[in-house]
């Protein structure tokens, strides 16, 4: 099913599905597995390029090689802007913690105060994947076997998808559009 958000249409499986990322199970394969980047803006590509050399410390020498060597994307099978992969695998940002946890050197530059972006709004919104038409954006969520941990963890603590990206969502959307989807959450959740 389907509901209308100001130029959204939005899956209603972002309210009924349960998810909450649960990072000591998956070990952040969501940055290293599957057939591409993270998708990225025009916009994020020129913030990550303006910002680069105060990201480049965090990151691991083979993703800076990647980098160095390819820009900080290359155009993936829709023609669109995707992060720049090492070896085809995991995305170029990508380090690993000391729990080999994948954790990306784009937030951790924000964290430390270096940056103002967090990170790309592709990854910040998963496991939403937005769309956009030319008179709408459709959000659809994406399922991943490499996320049933995450799920798991979701129906455990009963938060759903929406709940679960407050963040994202009002960074991406505002908060007006945060709002109309609690509204349309209680709706449904009455309805049903």
């Amino acid at each position: 099913m389907l509901v209308e958000i100001q130029d959204k249409i939005i899956s209603t499986q972002i309210f009924d599905k349960q998810f909450v990322c649960d990072l000591s199970a998956c070990k952040g394969a969501c940055c290293i597995e599957g057939n591409g980047g993270a998708p990225v803006t025009q916009e994020e590509v020129q913030i990550i390029e303006q910002n680069l050399t105060k990201i480049l410390p965090y990151m691991r020498p083979e993703g800076i090689a990647a980098v160095t060597a390819s820009g900080v994307v290359y155009q993936d099978a829709d023609f669109e802007p995707a992060t720049t992969l090492v070896n085809g695998k995991e995305c170029a940002f990508v380090y690993f913690d000391q729990t080999k946890t994948a954790k990306c050197a784009i937030e951790k530059a924000h964290r430390e105060g270096k940056i103002d972006f967090i990170k790309p709004i592709s990854c910040h919104l998963y496991p939403i994947r937005t769309k956009k038409f030319s008179e709408y954006t459709a959000l659809n969520y994406e399922k991943w076997d490499i996320c049933a941990p995450a799920c798991a963890c979701g129906e455990k603590l009963d938060v759903p998808v929406y709940k679960f990206l407050k963040e994202p969502l009002t960074r991406a959307f505002g908060p007006e559009f945060y709002k109309e989807l609690e509204i349309v959450a209680k709706e449904l959740k009455h309805e049903s």
